[in-house]
């Protein structure tokens, strides 16, 4: 069958009568749904189907009606990607670093509403950088220590790399943020590469300068291809995650894209998406099995 449908949701909130509601959905489409594998108990199954994939999800969610499930269809072949590049704020990281940045200045709701929206859409993003970057000229140093501090790994942002660095994946975090906090994400979890904006520091202090390039959403897709064709990869075998506006052109180009608890203008337009479930979900939608995650 050429298509496989998996089913994610948090642990223990898969039963089995929503799996056999989801494969009665996809007989009454004439998808031909085979028999579930599941990846694991009462947490992720694998439906294997013909026809299109985004009937079939829209079915999946119909049947589902509001259970908290993500469903993901991809193509039965090469479904381990073998390059991921990941966006970091909101997405490998629980927190918009930026703004958490602004904190130290006491600025964090106003920056927030900003970031709110550039990562909707709804404002250009280098405009947007540069704007919120201004207004935190004259802040020590020490509060990007102090926001590093205070930054926490996603759920299964962990197991993500590691699973896919562990079978021969290459990793890559690609971020409209700074190079101060991608840098200690990537040695934290492992990952190959990373890219981002660079702040302007003087004397200790933020000049409430970006360095010039800045990295923006057609940086990231540039990213995506660059190492694609580096590493000799079709575009089929790779792996785009992000939850913001700036992410939307590398998710679209890419073999499995996805939006990950995404704003409403990026999680509309990406063709999966992840909702309900932590990073791992991004795995059972490789047709990884929870007994072939890895941690480090």
């Amino acid at each position: 069958m050429p298509h496989v449908l998996t089913l994610v949701a948090p642990q223990g909130a898969l039963d089995a009568a929503l799996v056999t509601q989801v494969r009665a959905a996809l007989d009454a489409l004439g998808a031909v749904p085979g028999k579930p594998d599941w990846l694991s108990e009462r947490e992720a199954a694998d439906i294997p189907f013909t026809g299109a994939a985004d009937q079939a999800v829209a079915a999946a969610h119909s049947a589902l009606a509001g259970a908290p499930v993500d469903a993901i269809a991809t193509p039965a072949e090469s479904r381990r990607k073998r390059l991921l590049v990941a966006d970091m704020d909101s997405t490998i990281v629980t927190s918009e670093t930026l703004d958490e940045l602004a904190a130290f200045a006491g600025l964090k709701e106003k920056i927030s509403e900003i970031t709110r929206r550039a990562m909707n859409g709804e404002l250009d993003f280098h405009q947007a950088l540069t704007e919120r970057v201004a207004m935190l000229e004259g802040l020590p140093v020490s509060a990007l220590e102090g926001t590093w501090a205070q930054t926490q790994m996603m759920p299964g942002a962990a197991e993500l790399v590691a699973t896919m660095n562990a079978n021969g994946a290459v990793t890559c975090l690609a971020s409209g943020g700074f190079s101060f906090f991608t840098g200690r994400v990537a040695e934290q979890l492992g990952f190959h590469e990373h890219v981002s904006n660079t702040l302007v520091v003087e004397s200790g202090k933020l000049t409430g300068r970006v360095a010039e390039p800045i990295f923006d959403r057609n940086a990231k897709l540039a990213t995506l291809k660059r190492l694609a064709t580096e590493h000799g990869l079709p575009m089929s075998a790779t792996l785009a995650v992000g939850d913001g506006a700036n992410d939307l052109d590398m998710i679209r180009a890419a073999g499995l894209g996805v939006a990950f608890k995404a704003k409403p203008v990026v999680a509309a337009a990406a063709g999966a998406r992840v909702d309900h479930g932590d990073l791992t979900a991004l795995l059972f939608a490789q047709g990884y099995r929870r007994s072939e995650f890895r941690t480090a």
